[in-house]
C-alpha cells in the first residue's frame, strides 16, 4: 500500500478524476438548464432529462469524492484533510486549492439540500441550487490554477469545450421566458 501512495498511478488518478469531475459537472449544469427549460429529447418523455441530470450529478459527486480523497492520500503533494474541507488554509497553492475547496463545499451543500428537499421546501432548495452556477466556474478556476496539465493542449481543448457548453447553456437559460418551471431554477 505504501508503494501505491508514492506511485504515479495515484497521481494520475488525482488528475484524471479531477478532469472527469469537471466534465461531469459541465454536463450537470447543461442538463440542469435543459430541465429548467423543460427540454426533452425527441421520442422520450420530459422526465428522462431530469433523471439523466440526477444520474450525471451523482456520478460527478463520486468522481469529485475520488479526486478529493486521492488528493489527500497522495503523498506527492501534502494536502491534509482540513485543507480539503476548509477553504484557503492549505500550505500548497492556497488560492488554487482554496477555490477547489469552495467548489467542493458548494457541491456538498447542493447534495445535502437535494437530499433534504422535501423538508426544506422548493423555494429554499431553489435558492441553494443557484449555487450550482457558482460551483462550476470555481471548480474550473481550481483546475486551471492548480492542475499540472493546465497548459497542455488536450486540457485546453477539454476546458474550452466545457466553457463553450456551459456558456451555450447559460445563454439558452437567459433567453427563457420569465415563468418558473416545475422543479427547475426560477
Amino acid at each position: 500500500m505504501s508503494d501505491f501512495l508514492h506511485s504515479t498511478a495515484l497521481w494520475y488518478l488525482v488528475r484524471g478524476s479531477g478532469i472527469v469531475a469537471l466534465i461531469l459537472l459541465t454536463g450537470v449544469v447543461a442538463l440542469g438548464v435543459a430541465t429548467t427549460r423543460r427540454w426533452q429529447a425527441p421520442g422520450l418523455p420530459r422526465f428522462v432529462t431530469a433523471a439523466v441530470h440526477r444520474s450525471v450529478a451523482l456520478l460527478a459527486v463520486v468522481f469529485l469524492g475520488i479526486h478529493v480523497l486521492t488528493s489527500v492520500v497522495d503523498s506527492y503533494v501534502s494536502i491534509r484533510i482540513v485543507d480539503a474541507l476548509v477553504p484557503f488554509v492549505g500550505k500548497v497553492h492556497p488560492v488554487a486549492l482554496g477555490l477547489g475547496v469552495v467548489g467542493f463545499d458548494l457541491v456538498i451543500a447542493l447534495v445535502v439540500t437535494s437530499l433534504l428537499r422535501a423538508r426544506l421546501g422548493l423555494r429554499t432548495w431553489r435558492i441553494v441550487h443557484w449555487l450550482a452556477y457558482l460551483a462550476w466556474p470555481v471548480a474550473l478556476l481550481h483546475g486551471l490554477l492548480m492542475g499540472a496539465d493546465a497548459g497542455a493542449s488536450w486540457n485546453v481543448i477539454v476546458v474550452g469545450a466545457c466553457v463553450l457548453t456551459v456558456g451555450a447553456a447559460l445563454a439558452w437559460r437567459l433567453q427563457a421566458p420569465k415563468t418558473a418551471p416545475m422543479g427547475g431554477l426560477a
